[in-house]
């Protein structure tokens, strides 16, 4: 099954793009399992972002990590 086909790989797939990019630890220790695909949309907004630009600075980082953890489930 390709990520296509699945919106929960998609939404996982695109946590870990943004985890890389990001390179910090506490998006590290996000786990991309902990992303529904109800906050898809969401996500996928904030990876567009991440995966546009070349770097942050660091109030971006925590920024963007922040946003992250208000769409990760409880």
């Amino acid at each position: 099954m390709s990520h296509a086909d699945n919106p929960q790989a998609q939404v996982e797939a695109m946590i870990e793009d943004i985890k890389g990019r990001l390179k910090m630890a506490t998006a590290a220790a996000m786990q991309a399992s902990a992303f529904s695909v109800e906050q898809y949309e969401d996500i996928k907004d904030i990876h567009e972002i991440v995966m546009s630009k070349s770097n942050f600075s660091i109030s971006e980082m925590e920024a963007l990590v922040s946003e992250l953890g208000k769409l990760r489930r409880s």
